[in-house]
């Protein structure tokens, strides 16, 4: 053999090596769980960010050790091009293989954000401006153009968002929380709706979310709901005013100093029960599911009266007199200064 054949031969066989020992290499980095200082790691792609970009960011964080390895790993896949941008939990048990994968099928981190019962509208943007994974871009004033970006047919925006905890990634707007409290409302109250009892004094959906609006600002304790349905649907049946506080008050606005006086519940508004007959023109609060089965199943009885007792744990008494109800708010009242006493 001649030594230019040999010179061949040593310089392919050291070439093979070379590549056996960069492919053993290749397979144990994309293999490997990968090395992090904690047991897990928050990482955000930013929107737009290339690939290289990434690859050299992970690296310098000592997310992986060698991005050049990565980067092939992503040309051979033809992943490169399909990286999603949002905020990823990593955990030391990923290798890299399986991190390019969590990047590509977009597996961010999801946080979530209650929406309570009971609160308004207004609350409900506060909260939401107040969230830091949330990108705040409307303020109350806004909420015309929401409605109809969404299509509502309701003309005001209260009681259309279903109190639910709802997950999304960071950075998603205000705006697309609402529309999944809103489309999540819908489907709800039009369920309920279909299976609600017959010969109620209810015309609408929306006049069921408005009384539940309502039952769901009088009481806290479920087992009282369907309970105080059955007083507020006796009430409209025979054609009694509701007379319930928290209609004035909403009447108020943000004008209410915490202090409801007997000259409020004389000033006529279109919120004010006393005053006026039947169910306000909206609802006045976000009511939840609980609170509109509620409103469309009222509980069998002849109570057209109740009162907070006073006994701190939310309860109500029920009655089926005026003389009944007079003595119970009396009661309610000897508990209030018997406690102002103690102080």
């Amino acid at each position: 053999m001649s030594r230019i054949l040999k010179l061949i031969l040593t310089i392919t066989v050291a070439a093979g090596i070379a590549l056996l020992i960069l492919v053993v290499q290749f397979n144990r980095f994309l293999d490997a769980p990968i090395a992090l200082p904690e047991a897990t790691l928050q990482y955000e792609i930013r929107p737009g960010a290339a690939f290289r970009q990434v690859s050299d960011d992970l690296a310098s964080q000592g997310i992986i050790d060698s991005p050049t390895f990565f980067r092939l790993y992503a040309r051979l896949t033809d992943k490169a091009g399909s990286i999603q941008a949002g905020e990823y939990r990593i955990s030391d048990e990923v290798t890299p293989r399986q991190l390019l994968d969590m990047f590509v099928k977009g597996e961010v981190q999801l946080y979530s954000f209650t929406i309570v019962e009971g609160w308004t509208f207004r609350e409900l943007l506060q909260a939401l401006a107040n969230n830091p994974v949330v990108e705040a871009t409307i303020v109350f004033e806004d909420w015309p153009a929401v409605l109809e970006n969404f299509g509502a047919e309701a003309s005001h925006p209260e009681g259309l968002f279903l109190p639910e905890t709802y997950r999304f990634p960071k950075g998603t707007r205000d705006v697309e929380v609402l529309r999944q409290a809103f489309e999540l409302m819908n489907e709800t109250l039009d369920e309920e709706w279909q299976s609600r009892d017959e010969n109620l004094p209810i015309s609408s959906p929306y006049e069921a979310l408005i009384l539940a609006s309502i039952i769901e600002k009088e009481t806290a304790l479920a087992s009282e709901r369907p309970r105080i349905s059955g007083v507020f649907i006796r009430r409209l049946q025979q054609r009694m005013r509701l007379q319930t506080d928290p209609t004035v008050i909403y009447g108020i606005g943000v004008d209410f100093n915490g202090n409801l006086t007997r000259r409020d519940l004389r000033t006529d508004s279109p919120y004010n029960t006393y005053t006026r007959g039947g169910l306000p023109p909206t609802p006045i609060a976000l009511p939840g599911r609980a609170a509109i089965h509620a409103a469309l199943h009222p509980a069998a009885g002849t109570e057209v009266f109740f009162v907070a007792t006073g006994l701190g744990d939310g309860s109500h008494k029920f009655s089926d007199t005026k003389a009944e109800h007079d003595a119970a708010v009396q009661e309610f009242l000897a508990r209030q200064r018997a406690a102002r006493n103690r102080q």
